[in-house]
């Protein structure tokens, strides 16, 4: 039976068999006897999330816009259609072709979060090739990996033949050239990986070899390849405006979690929040011109019919011209009956000119993140904002007719007191007030108020990186204490993380090459979509922690020398570990620094790309 005629057959067996088939529009099909280099774009996530994001939408449309290049995209088949596939023996296919991926030339994998790993060994197994690239041969395809977690990729080094470090739109198109040039010459696999690590932002981890201190700290990263260099320097695009971008992106046939049209605005972030590994390790900032701007959304509304389309990037309130910007769009999207929406929104940039704009297609709710309930940690964490902009833009809001505000806060922060939590507290109530102070509020109208609360871990690249995670005896007393001191509110609804999710998002955040023999142990434990509250099994991976001779707290409740050598430093995000180093003492201290467009902090991008970020 052919591999189509087996999908077809049990599709109707499955929730949302819509994820499994293809033939969406602005999907694209090639014949594959008429290109040189086939790659399966995976992303280890369910299709509802991938589908939503954006870096697949670029890099699936880059590489199918040259003709000799095919990409498919791939997504983790839930539960109950991996079930069939095993039983029926159906390999891991692409979506376009319906063909499996073990006869593709490249296996890519976008690593947004550090809970997919399991699922990365499972679509891998899936699709019938060997987990651990030492197994594999010059007959399985190169297994690759990028995106924000690969700062950090050594808890997959032993899955991965090479990782891209930073932005991909240059260098995954000379990778697949280079592939392209040396499959015709019948070259090896080695050869292959010999010739790619030359290229910046290439990592092959096999090419080094790793050395611990008797205390299990890090002792050194030495080559082992001749061609295999000192640091690996990750990729960026210079210049947005004129770089690739999608006139039209896949439309699905199911509802995904980000249903809508998605324009990328700006890359980077002048803030410098020291728990944030996103705004350090996509430095430098650079945006787009309002005339890029409109005309990529109006491109992406015409061809995909979408109602909405979301002003994407880190903090889009900092794009220079964004009154400009907003008053172009706004003209163009009320005349098509498009919602225009902004989802990374400072609340000191809020403004009645902002949310008069934001507001003329439909009125959605409000999302604000002051991280900390009060003033000296929002100073700890260089989060530069205060009670009163908080104030101001709520009275805003609330004025303007919203009656929903989501507030996003941390839990274990560094210095974090008990004074710290009581602060959420407080700062929740006196916004719940404001609401019910406001004159122009329509009668019988409640205010909702969402307290979101995620527990702090420590990541690469930022200046809490040598800080700990709190224990869990910990944070449960500062959960219970917020939420005793919150509950007796009816308007205001409470959320926050899993610890025993935090505190694994945290080990592998941090960890190092010997946490591959975990992520192993806990997949053959039966370990995949640990992100996901129903298929989390934390006593499994506690398990394969003590088979694997892992001791947890090592890795997420130690605080670290600034001296340790740590597993990502030999990686080249151009952030000097001094300007970290220098920041964590300034954190201990709560002392701010400026905002980049206000004075540079010399972190170490302007050096390395020899030059001023702002001109």
């Amino acid at each position: 039976m052919m591999l189509k005629e087996k999908i077809e057959k049990i599709l109707l067996q499955v929730k949302s068999p819509s994820r499994y088939i293809g033939g969406e529009l602005n999907s694209v099909v090639k014949d594959k006897d008429k290109v040189d280099v086939r790659f399966a774009f995976c992303f280890p996530d369910s299709y509802e999330i991938g589908m939503s994001h954006l870096g697949m939408k670029i890099l699936y449309s880059l590489k199918n816009k040259r003709e000799n290049f095919w990409c498919e995209r791939v997504f983790a088949p839930w539960n109950d259609y991996e079930k069939l596939m095993r039983e029926n023996d159906i390999p891991l296919y692409g979506l376009e072709s319906l063909e499996p991926v073990k006869d593709f030339d490249f296996i890519g994998f976008t690593v947004q979060y550090e809970l997919c790993y399991t699922n990365i060994l499972n679509m891998l197994d899936l699709a019938q090739i060997p987990v651990m690239s030492a197994d594999r041969t010059d007959e399985h395809p190169v297994v690759v990996a990028g995106g924000p977690c690969v700062c950090n990729p050594e808890p997959i080094a032993g899955f991965v033949d090479l990782f891209i470090l930073g932005e991909g739109e240059e260098v995954n198109l000379e990778l697949m050239d280079l592939y392209a040039v040396m499959k015709k010459r019948g070259a090896s696999k080695r050869e292959f990986l010999e010739t790619a690590c030359k290229l910046e932002g290439i990592y092959v981890p096999s090419f080094y070899d790793v050395y611990y201190n008797g205390d299990g700290t890090i002792k050194s990263y030495i080559p082992n390849n001749p061609n295999a260099g000192g640091n690996i320097r990750k990729r960026i695009i210079k210049d947005l405006d004129s770089v690739f971008y999608p006139d039209e992106f896949v439309v699905p046939f199911c509802e995904i979690v980000h249903d809508r049209s998605v324009i990328e605005v700006l890359r980077g972030c002048i803030r410098g929040c020291r728990f944030c590994q996103a705004g350090f390790i996509y430095r430098p900032f650079r945006e787009k011109t309002s005339g890029t701007i409109y005309r990529q959304t109006k491109a992406l509304c015409e061809s995909t019919g979408y109602d909405e389309v979301s002003l994407s990037s880190l903090s889009t309130s900092d794009l220079s011209d964004l009154n400009g910007t907003l008053k172009s769009l706004s003209e163009y999207t009320e005349s098509v009956k498009v919602n225009l929406s902004m989802p990374s929104m400072r609340i000191d940039k809020f403004s009645g000119k902002l949310m008069e704009q934001l507001q003329k297609v439909r009125k959605s709710g409000l999302t604000f993140a002051p991280e900390a309930g009060t003033q000296r940690l929002r100073d700890v964490i260089n989060k530069n904002i205060t009670d009163e902009e908080i104030f101001n833009a709520c009275k805003l809001a609330f004025s303007g007719g919203y009656t929903s505000v989501k507030l996003y806060f941390m839990l274990g922060l560094p210095t974090e007191t008990d004074e710290d939590i009581m602060g959420i507290v407080k700062l929740t109530q006196d916004i719940a007030e404001l609401y019910y102070k406001n004159p122009g509020r329509q009668k019988g109208q409640r205010l909702q108020i969402s307290v979101s609360c995620a527990t702090f871990v420590p990541k690469p690249f930022t200046p809490f990186e040598f800080e700990p995670q709190a224990d869990k005896a910990e944070i449960d007393r500062k959960q219970k204490l917020l939420l005793d001191s919150l509950t007796s509110r009816k308007n205001i609804n409470i959320s926050w993380h899993n610890y025993r999710v935090s505190i694994l998002e945290a080990v592998l955040a941090r960890g190092d090459r010997r946490l591959c023999r975990a992520v192993y142990e806990a997949w053959r434990a039966g370990c995949t979509f640990d992100g996901w509250g129903e298929c989390y099994r934390y006593d499994l991976w506690v398990n394969a922690f003590e088979k694997s001779g892992i001791d947890a707290a090592f890795y997420a409740n130690r605080l670290r020398g600034y001296d340790e050598i740590f597993p990502w430093d030999h990686l080249d995000y151009m952030i000097d570990k001094e300007f970290l180093i220098k920041e964590n003492k300034l954190a201990k201290k709560a002392v701010t620094t400026l905002n980049c467009r206000e004075k540079c902090a010399a972190c170490g991008v302007s050096k390395a790309e020899g030059g001023a970020c702002f001109g």
